[in-house]
């Protein structure tokens, strides 16, 4: 692929891509330096893009490779444990939530996946929001699909169980208080 047929394809492809670095890098400055870098190293590079490879999956594999490239530049490993900023919530909004309820649980199941480890959260982020097939986060984070099976089934497993503990605590708390209001 030449770089004036990726350039033409990177329009189309930008929401995506903004989305996926503000959901890894977690600051909306980072995110919009880690698209224009990974675009730049794209463009630079559109010579490498093989006949048969997606090219949203190749750009989600650049945008990783050049956040993991800044997070060792940074020196800070511990950056993918940031906490959570609301803010983001507001910045990323979901047309489909239309009660309070479901922007509850929504803004629930962001927090859960942001506390996966970065391994996870990625696999996750790839294949449940941005829709890519395990082959195509494979391709993407230049791992064996099974790989991709692995880190997903784990992040269910561990978003299952901090729902599940929440559950859990919910009833603790709704027992409490009735024995409280019997008393």
């Amino acid at each position: 692929m030449t770089a004036a047929e990726l350039s033409a394809l990177l329009p189309s492809m930008l929401p995506r891509l903004w989305a996926f670095a503000l959901r890894i890098s977690g600051d909306q400055h980072d995110a919009e330096d880690l698209v224009q870098r990974a675009c730049v190293r794209a463009l630079e590079r559109a010579h490498q893009l093989q006949p048969g490879t997606s090219p949203i999956s190749w750009m989600f594999s650049i945008v990783q490779s050049t956040w993991l490239n800044e997070v060792r530049a940074r020196g800070v490993r511990s950056r993918s444990g940031t906490e959570w900023d609301e803010g983001f919530l507001e910045t990323v909004p979901d047309p489909s939530a239309k009660t309070p309820e479901e922007q509850a649980m929504n803004g629930q199941i962001i927090r859960a996946v942001q506390q996966l480890p970065e391994t996870q959260r990625v696999v996750m982020l790839l294949v449940a929001v941005e829709g890519l097939s395990y082959s195509e986060a494979a391709e993407a984070l230049d791992v064996p699909i099974g790989t991709i099976m692995s880190r997903l089934s784990r992040a269910r497993q561990a978003i299952g169980a901090q729902f599940s503990e929440q559950k859990k605590a919910g009833r603790a708390t709704r027992a409490a208080t009735s024995k409280e209001i019997g008393a």
